[in-house]
């Protein structure tokens, strides 16, 4: 007879495989791990990810080691003006048997992957940029009028440039809010220049192997949903989701300032899911108030849309955000 593993059990074998994830990134990508550990939280969570930083950080080299770490299908779309929607989902073509008989059959596009990689996704037109939207949050692409589900696990990690504004197209909001995470790369300091020199400068290129497969990240997808969250824990979730929005009582003074629309529900609910799994990257079983803290501003920032006056002055959602988690008390 076999017995039910235990919490302890649970937590300890979910912080191994991800131990195993790090490590084998780590290889390719120097420092970086709060960056890491988001993107590895998006695709726990079964979201997505928009990775934001200037070019040469090594956005799209995390995004090949991470593929490279897991054995799922991997398919990389370079976003440019010209890109049709056709192009990223697929089309419907006549072809021909081995009898000479012709019938229509269906030519999957790149989104038909697990880890999708919209790199630079800013600069194509809105046309394609909606054409991501029914796969990104139903999981599925319609073309000519019939449906096909994607395999699971979909995960869609996005890139975009924050510098050149020249040419590209602004993500629009219902697509933002598809993001689970926006994850700021930051730029690297000078013992990690150092390392990232090192690596790629000598004659020993890094090679990442693969020490997960579908059924590992499935199967970790449903550890995040057991572990436990306390009523004030979420209570402080809502909270801070409540004090984005300038009509509410807990709204800061950015906040009825700056902030024309705040952040929509589905940013309580990256809070609560990646609080869980920050929790079980801790070691820990329960979710803290800690843990919605520190994933708060990822999963918010690019849920709260400025004024005419928050934009003119430079303000940030950031900004807004810091504020936020210092006035809005903890619960008890």
């Amino acid at each position: 007879m076999t017995t039910e593993p235990s919490p302890e059990e649970i937590v300890a074998d979910f912080a191994a495989k991800v131990g195993r994830v790090r490590e084998e990134v780590a290889r390719v990508i120097v420092g970086q791990r709060p960056i890491i550990d988001g993107v590895l939280t998006c695709l726990l969570a079964g979201g997505h990810a928009l990775l934001e930083g200037v070019p040469g950080l090594g956005k799209t080299a995390l995004v090949r080691a991470l593929a490279a770490a897991l054995d799922l299908r991997f398919s990389r779309i370079q976003f440019t003006p010209d890109l049709m929607p056709a192009d990223i989902l697929g089309t419907t073509m006549i072809t021909d048997d081995e009898h000479g008989r012709r019938s229509f059959s269906f030519q999957p596009g790149p989104l038909f992957a697990h880890i999708v990689l919209a790199d630079e996704i800013n600069r194509t037109t809105p046309k394609t940029q909606s054409a991501l939207l029914e796969a990104m949050q139903e999981h599925s692409i319609t073309v000519a009028k019939i449906t096909h589900s994607l395999e699971q696990p979909f995960f869609v990690l996005a890139t975009q440039n924050p510098l050149e504004m020249e040419g590209t197209y602004p993500l629009p909001e219902a697509q933002l809010d598809r993001f689970f995470f926006k994850l700021h790369v930051e730029f690297p300091d000078h013992d990690e220049l150092h390392a990232i020199l090192d690596r790629t400068t000598g004659t020993q290129a890094p090679e990442v192997s693969p020490v997960l497969g579908r059924d590992d990240i499935l199967q970790m997808r449903s550890t995040v949903r057991q572990v436990a969250v306390a009523r004030h824990v979420q209570d402080f979730a809502v909270s801070l989701l409540e004090a984005t929005h300038r009509d509410r009582p807990l709204a800061t003074a950015l906040v009825k300032r700056y902030v024309r629309f705040g952040a929509s529900p589905r940013g309580a609910q990256a809070c609560m899911t990646a609080a869980r799994i920050r929790a079980l990257f801790d070691g820990r079983f329960h979710a803290a108030i800690d843990d919605v803290r520190e994933v708060a501003k990822a999963a918010l920032r690019h849920r709260i849309i400025l004024n005419f006056e928050g934009e003119a002055e430079g303000i940030t959602s950031d900004q807004v955000l810091d504020e936020v988690l210092r006035e809005v008390p903890s619960p008890g």
